[in-house]
This record gives structure tokens, sequence and C-alpha cells, in this order.
């Protein structure tokens, strides 16, 4: 596993899910993942949404698998047809599924009895090998197999179950950020960021245009490992803009 010496570590979300790509859900997974990685100076590097196919979930996940440090993908493993995400990573990594002894003792106290029916059984089938991932929230687990992290696609209990994943991240050096406001269209100072990027390779310079009642506006975004490479740079933009006459101030620092 990489530690903070060697390259950061990168992860992927595969987003999981016909009513996604419909539009029928608006998918609130990824930017919270983004945020919780970041606190462990993990980078997200891809983000793939899929279909409920089997053999397109199970691709995916043998692509990002060996091109990221870890993958995290949300929803298809409740307890409907159509929950299939478990099935399609045992086809992804040549194992079988099954119903898994740990998580049916989990989940058979939460039914009286004769309710825990078949269906509801089928939120401990688990492949073989994988490791179960707690849920604080409705009992019913995710699990990891090798750098895969399977999650649920409700936000609240996709959230329980990151905590349990946490501990076992590898981390990197967090990322630093500095924001800048400033009352001008990015146009005008496009070809000043340039020349600052430029000078400064080992810094992302981000633009971010926005319109206000007072008229144009743009929040640059500065972000890198190196906190006196970060802070060089956007002591640079903000001596451009007072160059330029142009109002800003840190938003975020």
């Amino acid at each position: 596993m990489p530690n903070e010496h060697d390259a950061p570590p990168t992860a992927a979300v595969l987003l999981i899910g016909d009513e996604i790509l419909s539009g029928r859900t608006q998918d609130a997974n990824l930017a919270y993942i983004a945020r919780f990685l970041a606190a462990f100076g993990i980078d997200i590097c891809e983000a793939r949404v899929v279909r409920d196919v089997e053999s397109e979930i199970a691709g995916a996940i043998n692509v990002l698998r060996e091109r990221f440090t870890y993958v995290f993908t949300t929803g298809g493993i409740g307890p409907t047809h159509d929950d299939i995400t478990a099935d399609a990573v045992g086809r992804a990594f040549g194992v079988t599924v099954d119903h898994n002894p740990e998580a049916l003792a989990l989940l058979a106290p939460r039914y009286k009895p004769g309710e825990f029916n078949e269906m509801r059984r089928r939120m401990a089938r688990i492949p073989q090998g994988a490791i179960l991932i707690r849920n604080s929230v409705s009992t019913a687990p995710g699990f990891q197999i090798a750098n895969v992290f399977v999650l649920a696609g409700v936000p609240t209990v996709m959230r329980a179950m990151l905590e349990d994943v946490g501990p076992r991240l590898s981390k990197g050096r967090v990322v630093i950020s500095r924001t800048i406001s400033a009352h001008v269209g990015e146009g005008r100072i496009a070809a000043g960021l340039a020349q600052i990027q430029h000078e400064n390779p080992s810094v992302a310079i981000g633009s971010y245009p926005y319109s206000a009642e007072t008229g144009p506006g743009v929040q640059l975004v500065t972000r890198g490992r190196e906190g006196e490479a970060v802070e060089k740079a956007t002591a640079e933009i903000e001596a451009m803009l007072r160059v330029e006459g142009i109002i800003s101030g840190r938003v975020d620092v």
C-alpha cells in the first residue's frame, strides 16, 4: 500500500443504476466521497455511471481496479431483482456469490419471525473472499474485495459505510487549497493566470466564473500538496489582480 512518501493514492467512483442515468435520481454520493477521501490525501481521478447491466458493471470494475489504488461503487446492493452489484463484482473477480453467514447474522435480528424472506436475504449475498463493511444506519452491509469497496446507493447509508472504510485506507499528503473571489470576467485575466500557472507547475489553478447582480465574477482556486508553493501561486494571483485594479478577497483559507 502507498504511504505519504509515495505517489498519492488514487481512487475511482462507479455510480450504478438506471435511475441515475434516467434522471429520476440525482446523485449525491460522488461529492461526499470526494470530500471524504480528500481528508486522507486520496485523489479521485475518474468517475463513471453505468446501467444495471451485470456485464457492464463487471467490465467497468475490472478496468478501474487496475488503474487506481481504490474503487468505490455505490448502488445495487438492496433486496430487489435489479440489485445486481454483488453478482457483477463476483463476475469481475471470477468468484462465487452466496449468502454470507456473518451478514445473515447481522440482518436476521432486524425482522420478526417469518419476515426474513428470500428477497431480504439477498442483502446477505457476498462474493467469496470479501470482507463486510458495517453500516450503522440500516445494518445491511456493504463489502470490500481487494481494492474495491461496494457501498449502498442511499446517501445516508453510504456515508455510514464510509466510516467503516476509513481506517482501511492508506493516506497520502492532503491537498491544500486557497480560493480568491474576484469581481471580474475571467477573460480579462486569462493571460495572467496562464503565465502564473506556467511558472507554478506543481500547483493546479482553476478558474470558475459566476454571475451576480453586481456583474461577472470568478473564483480562482489554487490546489497542491506543497503549502509554500500554493501560497506563492495564490500571492501571485492576488498581486496580478491588484495591478489590474480588480477588487478581490480570499473566501476559503
